[in-house]
C-alpha cells in the first residue's frame, strides 16, 4: 500500500552505452562456458548482465550468435554490444490520461485506475504513472521518483498523491510517517462479517514466496481498522483505515483473519464458501476488489488539512449491483 520505497534510478541519466566491445578469448580460458570466459575478461560488468547480452543476442563468437554454455577454447573473436537495461535508462514522458482531482503548484492528487502500474519495474518500463507524470508535469523529472512517495498496486483503484517539488516530497513522506496522512479504502470480502474491529499482526516478506508478503511475527508492525459498510450473502463490503502502510497490508491482513479479497489470486487460497447464486458471480471477479477512496492530509506548503473522496470505480459498483439483484429472494 503506502510506504516510503527505496532509492530509485537516477531520472536524468543519460543514455549512452560502451559501444562494441572486441576481444580474443586468452588460451588460459580454454574450456571454461562462454559465460564465465566474459566474467574474467569483462570483469566491470556482473555475470547476471552478461547472460543476460548472451540470451539476447547481443554477444557473437566468431561471428555467430553465442550460447551461455558454450566452451570456448582459447583464440576465439567474441564480440559484445552492451545494451543499458531498462531501469538505467532515463524514463520517458508519455501522454496516459491522468484523472486529477486536485492540482496546485506543491502536490498533484489522482484517482488512480485499475490496471496502471505506478512505477516502472521488470516488466513494466512503460506504461506507468510515472510515465505519465512526466509528460503531465515534466518539471517532476527533477524530483525523485518523479514526486511518488507511495503506490497502490497494479489492480487496486484510487487516490494517490504525489509531490510537484523536493520541499513538499519531503514534507510528505514525514507525515506519512508520522501517520498523519490518512487513508480508507472499500474491499468486498469473502464471508459475512457483522462487527467492526482491528487487526494488529506484523507483515513481512514471504518466507519461502518472495514475491508475496505474510503475517509473520518478525514483521513489521502493521494496524488496520475495519468497520462493515454493507451485508450480502457469502460477502461483506468493509472500509479499512490504515495506520501503517504496508505493501498488501489490507490483502494480507483480511486473509488473515479469514476473510480475503474477493478476486485476490495471490492471497485468496483455493474455493471460498458461497451461495450458488453468487459462486460464478464473485469467483468471475478479475481483480482485488479494493479501492482507495479516502485520502487526508496537510497541505506540505500552507499546512491546511485537506480532503478528497471519491466513488467505487464502475467494475466494483457493477459487481455490487449484481450481487444485491442475485440477493433478492435469498432467505
Amino acid at each position: 500500500m503506502i510506504e516510503p520505497e527505496e532509492d530509485f534510478p537516477d531520472y536524468s541519466k543519460d543514455d549512452d552505452s560502451a559501444g562494441l566491445l572486441e576481444m580474443c578469448v586468452p588460451m588460459e580460458h580454454g574450456g571454461l562456458r562462454l559465460d564465465q570466459a566474459l566474467v574474467k575478461l569483462l570483469p566491470e560488468y556482473s555475470r547476471s548482465r552478461l547472460q543476460d547480452w548472451i540470451e539476447q543476442g547481443l554477444v557473437t563468437v566468431n561471428g555467430k550468435a553465442g550460447s551461455i554454455k558454450q566452451k570456448v577454447w582459447g583464440g576465439e573473436n567474441i564480440c559484445v554490444t552492451p545494451q543499458i537495461h531498462p531501469s538505467e535508462q532515463p524514463y520517458r514522458a508519455e501522454d496516459i490520461p491522468l484523472e486529477i482531482v486536485y492540482e496546485d503548484d506543491a502536490i498533484l492528487v489522482i484517482n488512480k485506475p485499475v490496471g496502471l502500474v505506478v512505477h516502472p519495474g521488470s516488466g513494466n518500463w512503460e506504461g506507468t504513472l510515472l510515465n505519465a507524470l512526466l509528460h503531465h508535469a515534466p518539471e517532476l523529472a527533477n524530483v525523485p521518483r518523479a514526486g511518488i512517495v507511495h503506490r497502490l498496486d497494479k489492480d487496486t483503484s484510487g487516490l494517490m498523491v504525489v509531490a510537484k517539488t523536493l520541499v513538499a516530497q519531503t514534507a510528505l513522506v514525514r507525515q506519512m510517517q508520522a501517520r498523519s496522512v490518512k487513508r480508507e479504502y472499500l474491499a468486498l470480502v469473502w464471508g459475512e462479517l457483522d462487527y467492526d474491529n482491528t487487526i494488529n499482526i506484523p507483515i513481512g516478506r514471504h518466507p519461502s514466496q518472495r514475491t508475496r508478503m505474510a503475517a509473520i511475527e518478525n514483521g513489521k508492525e502493521a494496524i488496520t481498522h475495519y468497520s462493515v459498510e454493507a451485508n450480502f450473502p457469502s460477502c461483506t463490503l468493509v472500509r479499512c483505515r490504515l495506520e501503517t502502510g504496508r505493501t498488501h497490508q489490507i490483502r494480507v491482513h483480511m486473509t488473515y483473519i479469514g476473510h480475503p479479497l474477493v478476486g485476490d489470486a495471490v492471497y485468496q487460497k483455493g474455493g471460498q464458501k458461497c451461495i450458488p447464486a453468487l459462486r460464478e458471480l464473485l469467483n468471475g471477479f478479475p481483480r482485488q476488489a479494493l479501492h482507495a477512496t479516502r485520502l487526508a492530509l496537510e497541505h506540505p506548503v500552507t499546512g491546511e488539512r485537506m480532503e478528497w473522496e471519491v466513488p467505487l470505480p464502475e467494475d466494483m459498483e457493477q459487481l455490487l449491483d449484481q450481487i444485491d439483484e442475485a440477493s433478492h429472494g435469498i432467505a
